[in-house]
């Protein structure tokens, strides 16, 4: 079944005391891209996260956001700055010397500078936070496939609404191709007319050998067999397990070469509103297709 590469999905997953939370993004691309955002503590697992992601799917460009909570009760740490601590402090001492002020500087003036006590970057356990960050990742990859899922059900009504208004067109357009030879028969008889008035006529073997070639270059029942064995083949793969967005983009193409034939060949205004007419509708799918993972 075809599934979309258009959704989003969110997961949340606690290991002991650390929370990850992950939203995906997906859109539509030619690849499986990737546009990951990380905090640092989680920058190391980057390409364990894109393999979780590749398990699921095979196209599309993924924005995955994480971010990451540690509950932990010694989660507050703080360290002091001892160096600049001691030039402030003896800074001070100057100052008091050079302005004649007696005793010594106090905590107050001490921390009255920046950064002198400053936080405390706490090691996480990489353990638990890889088990709280690929579960989320997991569960976010699945219910992303669930929705592309979801979406794929509704492109899969409109393809094949749209595939089966081709389909009865095509009916149409076959009724009217058997009118072109004889179109270019009366064409032809009236042109020849017009140039042989003068030399008694036109000579039946001659015209009949003339409307011979003309019905064959303007035959389109070769390209009308492809163009239903393209719808079929366009079914099949819709139905197929796996959806294959590329095999839908490069039928497209293949209708598109066999309608520009039938309209290169039309001998008729109705033939050519026709064709006009189903590439219309092809390019409705085409857009369509380019949804399709």
């Amino acid at each position: 079944m075809i599934k979309s590469m258009t959704a989003f999905a969110k997961a949340v997953h606690t290991q002991g005391t650390i929370t990850a939370e992950v939203i995906v993004r997906s859109y539509n691309s030619r690849h499986l891209d990737f546009a990951v955002y990380l905090p640092d503590t989680c920058q190391v697992f980057e390409e364990d996260i894109k393999k979780i992601i590749t398990r699921f799917h095979q196209r599309g460009r993924m924005e995955i956001r994480i971010s990451i909570q540690d509950d932990s009760p010694d989660l507050d740490q703080f360290a002091v700055d001892e160096p600049k601590a001691r030039a402030w402090f003896q800074a001070l001492q100057q100052v008091q010397q050079s302005v004649n002020i007696s005793g010594d500087p106090s905590l107050d003036h001490i921390l009255a500078a920046r950064n002198i006590i400053v936080p405390a970057a706490k090691q996480l356990d990489q353990n638990l936070l890889w088990e709280a960050v690929s579960q989320s990742v997991e569960t976010a990859a699945k219910e992303l496939d669930r929705m592309r899922q979801k979406e794929g059900i509704h492109l899969y009504q409109d393809l094949a609404a749209r595939l089966d208004a081709i389909e009865n067109q095509m009916v149409l357009v076959k009724e009217q191709a058997k009118e072109i030879p004889v179109l270019y028969k009366k064409r032809l008889e009236e042109r020849l007319a017009k140039l042989t008035a003068e030399q008694g006529g036109i000579d039946p073997i001659r015209l009949a050998q003339e409307v011979a070639v003309l019905a064959d270059k303007s035959d389109v029942s070769e390209e009308i067999v492809r163009i239903v064995s393209h719808i079929g083949q366009f079914r099949e793969i819709m139905k197929a397990d796996r959806s294959q967005g590329q095999k839908l983009n490069f039928l497209i193409q293949e209708f598109n070469r066999e309608f520009n034939t039938i309209g290169s060949k039309a001998g008729s205004a109705a033939l050519s509103h026709m064709v006009v007419d189903l590439k219309s509708r092809l390019e409705k799918i085409r857009e369509q297709v380019q949804n399709i993972e």
